[in-house]
């Protein structure tokens, strides 16, 4: 039967699950894309149902924290948007940054932590959890930082009307183009906002499409030219980066990603179930369609039996078969 687009009232079919030859999951959701100009593009599921974009919201609170006055070198800026693996050069990043305002690492609040993706070999080697070891801990730094620039209280930067928190809110609403429809608590304990995908998709665009030296811009930059400081060498994020020329993108948990292409053509989606396995063939689709392709292998997800690959998890058929709108 031929696989289309059509939303299931869970989604549109975006991914699945192959093992063997037989498809033993599906996983569902939403993405738009918008052209440089801002409007829709394509459209699949509803794109403008607010969802909580998770980290990928750190590109407007790195923003923020640039527009309080915090001018940093370009690898610490990718630092202010990251969600770290807490390799040595990210914690260096770090304490870096708490220093720039006389700080230290007990003046993070986010939560005690181990290295994301390590934890168990961190365990083995009898490594503590700690504030710095949690992925966001550049994005408090630069918090407490822009705190310290403007004689803001410290002890309760992650309160939702604090004027750091009131500055990121104010400045995801004008990437996006639409208000905040619900502040949650983020994992790491900072607010996070609710907002479309295709605000989310649009604040990407703006990034990329911002005046050189701007805020925006200068964060977008940085991200592009530091990526293994907005993830981690192996990471998703960094990979795709490095191998398109021009493209920033991040991810957030719960199966979010967002991304935008020097030119303007941007793109956010989300995958229902929070599965981060659909979230690479779902990124290799939406770039081919939007010229980037070659990224298939990049974004390869196995399915293993008996310690070897036995299949693969791919992007729904209409959506690898979509015609492109983009030509290189």
């Amino acid at each position: 039967m031929k696989q289309t687009a059509a939303d299931t009232g869970q989604g549109v079919l975006l991914a699945e699950v192959v093992r063997s030859g037989f498809v033993e999951g599906r996983h569902y959701g939403a993405l738009v894309i918008v052209d440089p100009g801002g409007e829709v593009a394509a459209a699949y599921g509803d794109a403008r149902q607010p969802v909580l974009p998770r980290s990928c919201a750190k590109l407007a609170q790195a923003t923020a924290v640039a527009e309080a006055g915090i001018e940093l070198p370009g690898h610490l800026t990718a630092l202010t948007a990251a969600s770290h693996s807490a390799e040595g050069f990210h914690l260096a990043g770090v304490r870096e940054i708490l220093a720039s305002a006389n700080l230290r690492a007990d003046a993070l609040r986010t939560p005690a932590a181990l290295p994301r993706g390590r934890e168990a070999e961190h365990v083995a080697a009898g490594v503590r959890p700690a504030p710095i070891l949690m992925n966001c801990s550049g994005k408090h730094a630069a918090m407490l930082a822009a705190c310290c620039r403007n004689g803001w209280p410290i002890g309760s930067y992650l309160e939702p009307d604090h004027p750091i928190q009131a500055l990121i809110r104010d400045t995801l609403t004008e990437g996006a183009g639409e208000d905040v429809a619900w502040t949650a608590t983020d994992g790491c304990g900072a607010p996070v906002h609710a907002i479309s995908l295709l605000g989310l998709a649009r604040l990407y665009r703006s990034a990329v499409l911002a005046s050189p030296g701007t805020p925006a811009r200068r964060v977008a930059d940085a991200m592009r030219a530091h990526p293994e400081y907005v993830a981690g060498p192996s990471r998703l994020d960094t990979l795709l980066m490095r191998a398109v020329p021009g493209l920033l993108t991040k991810a957030g948990a719960e199966g979010v990603q967002a991304g935008a292409l020097p030119g303007g053509w941007a793109y956010a989606f989300k995958v229902s179930d929070g599965s981060r396995r659909a979230v690479p063939p779902v990124c290799a689709a939406l770039l081919g369609m939007l010229g980037a392709a070659g990224t298939g292998e990049l974004c390869r997800v196995e399915v293993l039996g008996g310690g070897r690959a036995v299949g693969t998890v791919r992007a729904a058929a209409w959506l690898a078969g979509t015609a492109p709108l983009v030509t290189a």
